[in-house]
């Protein structure tokens, strides 16, 4: 299996999981805190691995470096919905519509994603290299979702990072 059909297969189980997060009554705040933690653990070790293997792949192609950076905030534009949506009792906000704007952004990416990011993808990668992209993914999303919020951040941060200066902070991290 390849990078491009393990990613689609988790969009489509957060699209289906944020369905059902809007289509909860607004007073079922047990349902939505469930759900709003579901899509926790399946947005955020999807993003930081895609990020890590996907993305970073793509950034080392002058071709591709502007679309994966648009990308990563994209990514954090997601994970400061999904903030809102896990504090809404704190600042009292309206968690119908911070989902309505989640399930929005993420439609989005979702769409540019697989269209333009694959497309591009797939000229510049080959298959087995696919391949290997998709099990590297795969073993980073268990790891992702054991840390907290201040790991998963961490993360994206370093991420972030030019490749030489990824490896000293990581180390100096662990």
């Amino acid at each position: 299996m390849q990078i491009y059909e393990v990613l689609k297969r988790d969009h489509d189980i957060l699209k289906n999981h944020l369905e059902k997060l809007l289509a909860l009554d607004e007073e079922d705040d047990n349902g939505r805190e469930v759900l709003v933690k579901q899509v926790r653990d399946i947005l955020i070790p999807h993003v930081r691995a895609e990020e890590s293997v996907f993305y970073n792949s793509l950034r080392a192609f002058d071709l591709a470096k502007d679309k994966a950076m648009h990308s990563y905030r994209e990514h954090m534009e997601a994970e400061t919905l999904l903030r809102m949506l896990q504090i809404r009792d704190t600042f009292d906000t309206e968690w119908k519509e911070a989902a309505r704007k989640l399930k929005s952004s993420i439609e989005s990416h979702i769409a540019e994603e697989e269209t333009e990011m694959f497309t591009l993808a797939r000229g510049l990668f080959t298959d087995q290299e696919a391949e290997m992209m998709a099990v590297s993914f795969e073993r980073l999303k268990p790891e992702i979702k054991e840390e907290g919020i201040i790991g998963t951040t961490w993360d994206m941060v370093t991420n972030l990072m030019p490749p030489r200066f990824k490896e000293k902070f990581h180390e100096q991290r662990h």
